[in-house]
């Protein structure tokens, strides 16, 4: 059994920073190797420069212009790269927002993700209220968060919380402020091999 294991949520809510704390623990618990697939870290370079190519603007990555032509194509190339590790039989970790493919159910079909069903998909859905968010945010004074927070009203209409029948199928995560306890939890819940 391989494992492909999504952290998911909105910005500001730590996803990068869990990923990177259970990443080693991950390893240990199932014995087996992992890879890290961060989508700033893979498309961010490439991403500004092709966006201020455009606009003049590299840390234009919220804009209309950006969701409209670079966001899909980001989020492809990000699976695909997943998938080709998993034919090689490594196991991952895929750290990006999202949003969509949480909220339409894709990310748990083998066929869309082109993986085989010798799989097993966790999605952490990573959450925060939306002021801790927004406050973590502007501490980290990343540039390409510039037009996320001068468009704060517009960005969160984005924002959304999944309902109850949503949350049944991803393993959530409050991310405000959790103990050890709690991330040994989610840790457990991970490496089960039973799909959701």
């Amino acid at each position: 059994m391989k494992h492909l294991l999504f952290f998911c949520g909105h910005a500001g809510t730590g996803k990068t920073t869990l990923a990177k704390q259970l990443f080693a623990p991950l390893m240990r618990a199932i014995g087996q190797p992992f890879c890290l697939l961060d989508k700033d870290t893979l498309y961010g370079a490439y991403s500004a420069a092709a966006i201020g190519a455009l606009t003049g603007d590299p840390h234009d990555r919220d804009s209309p212009l950006f969701i409209e032509h670079f966001r899909d194509p980001e989020y492809r190339s990000l699976l695909d790269t997943a998938a080709e590790n998993l034919a090689l039989g490594v196991n991952v970790v895929v750290v990006a927002p999202l949003t969509r493919e949480v909220r339409s159910g894709r990310l748990f079909d083998h066929a869309w993700l082109g993986i085989g069903d010798d799989v097993a998909i966790r999605v952490v859905w990573v959450h925060v209220e939306e002021n801790v968010a927004r406050e973590r945010i502007v501490a980290r004074g990343d540039p390409n968060d510039a037009y996320k927070l001068a468009h704060w009203e517009e960005y969160r209409q984005r924002r959304f919380v999944p309902d109850e029948a949503l949350a049944r199928t991803l393993v959530m995560f409050d991310n405000t402020a959790p103990s050890d306890d709690a991330r040994d939890a989610l840790l457990a819940r991970l490496i089960q091999t039973r799909r959701p």
